[in-house]
């Protein structure tokens, strides 16, 4: 009985699923991310044995969508650095992720945020965004490789529109004064980001 029931729903998901991605898109206007479907991971190179992982939490993006001219819509990211998650194994020992996100030799608990400057539209869903990136205090130009994953105009388990992107790049950190331990620790980090987005007035509560 519970197989037939998992099967019923299975398909039944399905078919809304692809109903919702025949419709049409999600209109242009200001979106926001939705947290509980958006991740941001970020890496670097650990005495050449392995890329060491962790990423944020509190990431905060604004898109200004221009759905028939993508260049012209615009970007404002902001992250806390102390939302860093490292799940360091011994945090009774030594609270790792505020150290990283607080300390004066790391993130300095200042504000990170990436002002686009221009978008440039590379194939049929792909695209660079070039724009300012601020980190400890420190603003330097800065790149992201954009897949545009695709959009409904209505969501069917949220009943609003919504957008879909993955995201990479990379930063040399030293250039933000971001120096600690190199070349034992990489200098570039690498990060990859996926997010669905919402209208910007959409309450979560």
């Amino acid at each position: 009985m519970l197989r037939i029931t998992a099967l019923a729903l299975a398909l039944a998901l399905t078919t809304t699923f692809a109903h919702a991605a025949a419709t049409d898109p999600a209109p242009g206007g200001p979106y926001k991310t939705d947290p509980s479907h958006s991740s941001f991971n970020w890496s670097f190179d650990h005495s050449g044995l392995s890329h060491y992982t962790a990423r944020f939490t509190g990431v905060d993006a604004r898109l200004d969508w221009k759905p028939e001219k993508p260049e012209a819509s615009t970007l404002l990211v902001t992250i806390d650095p102390l939302s860093v998650r490292t799940d360091y194994p011994w945090p009774e020992k030594v609270n790792f992720d505020a150290e990283i996100g607080g300390d004066e030799s790391f993130l300095a608990a200042k504000p990170i945020t990436f002002v686009s400057r221009k978008i440039h539209v590379t194939g049929n869903k792909t695209g660079t965004v070039e724009g300012l990136l601020t980190l400890r205090g420190e603003t330097h130009p800065a790149t992201l490789d954009v897949t545009f994953n695709g959009s409904m105009a209505e969501h069917p388990m949220m009943g609003v529109p919504k957008i879909g992107f993955s995201a990479t790049g990379s930063i040399r950190r030293s250039e933000w004064g971001l120096d600690f331990a190199i070349p034992e620790l990489g200098d570039i980090v690498t990060f990859a980001i996926e997010t669905q987005m919402v209208p910007a007035d959409y309450s979560f509560q």
